[in-house]
């Protein structure tokens, strides 16, 4: 194919520094050069520091809430230091910074949360009053909801920094996202937990790829590796979110999934404390994805009403 990348001009893939962030920027790459029939020297990989990454001591709610993870790749692709950037796709914001687009996912991973712990292998194994360790306020609230009689502690950092953690009885459990541990080979760590116990943040298990929008060369290197159904779920959970304002301040759960020409959404919000919580089922053609996933946030946020995630 005929492009304006090659050894002597490499495209330019910006990523957090993160083992995880890594391997999916390596998958991306790979995907490319298969694509395209290219060898590595096409590509440059530049790692770029993020406010998420730096800041380790407080909850992401505390400083800042979504974007923490791609404010910074971000400015690095408007200003050109980089040509694509690689996202989880969970941790992007449902605005977009003006000159900046989504437009290719790849293929999605397993969605669902895994039970991590060094003694148990399920929730309900826990012994009253076990500590657990999450810095997601939507694991929170879920747990908070099954059992209210466990004891959570703000828990952040790697695969390897969690499981240390777990080793020196900080907490008796955590979660981690299934795609994580299969993407970086630790999935024997995992007890997943079925989406009907645990439903998974918006889009999580997702890779996205963010572009200017108006870089031809870019969307032209990046078309025959962009996975539609993927792209069609997660438009309908990312409107759905939207309708909702939602952060990492506010504890959402949200899935799309697709069968034949049929879309099924299923959504829910927690209050903070897990003392409340609205979900429900929403479905129609594949074609009004987004329209149903925006429809099924107007619903529950009605429901939940003023202040419901104070």
């Amino acid at each position: 194919m005929s492009t304006q990348y090659s050894n002597t001009h490499p495209l330019k893939i910006g990523t957090r520094g993160s083992p995880l962030a890594l391997m999916q920027a390596h998958e991306t790459r790979r995907r490319l050069m298969e694509a395209h029939g290219l060898d590595e020297s096409a590509f440059e990989i530049q790692v770029i520091n993020t406010t998420g990454d730096a800041v380790q001591d407080r909850p992401l709610s505390e400083i800042g809430g979504k974007g923490l993870f791609t404010k910074e790749i971000e400015s690095a692709l408007l200003d050109g230091r980089i040509d694509i950037a690689v996202h989880s796709f969970k941790d992007v914001a449902t605005m977009l910074p003006d000159g900046l687009v989504i437009a290719t996912t790849l293929p999605r991973e397993d969605v669902r949360d895994a039970f991590i712990s060094r003694k148990y292998t399920s929730i309900a194994e826990l012994p009253q009053g076990a500590t657990v360790g999450t810095s997601s306020l939507r694991r929170r609230a879920q747990l908070l909801t099954m059992r209210p009689d466990l004891k959570l502690v703000e828990f952040r950092g790697n695969v390897q920094t969690r499981l240390r953690k777990l080793d020196d009885g900080v907490a008796e459990a955590t979660f981690l996202a299934c795609a994580g541990l299969r993407r970086l080979g630790n999935f024997d760590l995992a007890n997943p937990i079925p989406t009907d116990t645990m439903l998974p943040a918006v889009a999580q298990g997702a890779i996205a790829i963010e572009q200017r929008l108006d870089d031809n060369a870019a969307s032209a290197m990046l078309a025959p590796i962009h996975h539609g159904e993927t792209f069609i779920r997660t438009a309908a959970e990312r409107a759905f979110l939207a309708e909702l304002d939602g952060s990492c301040r506010t504890p959402i759960g949200g899935l799309a999934e697709i069968t034949g020409g049929q879309i099924t959404f299923r959504g829910e919000i927690i209050r903070p404390d897990g003392s409340q919580l609205f979900s429900g089922v929403w479905q129609g053609p594949v074609a009004k994805a987004t329209q149903i996933g925006a429809r099924a946030g107007r619903e529950l946020r009605a429901k939940g009403g003023e202040g419901f995630f104070d």
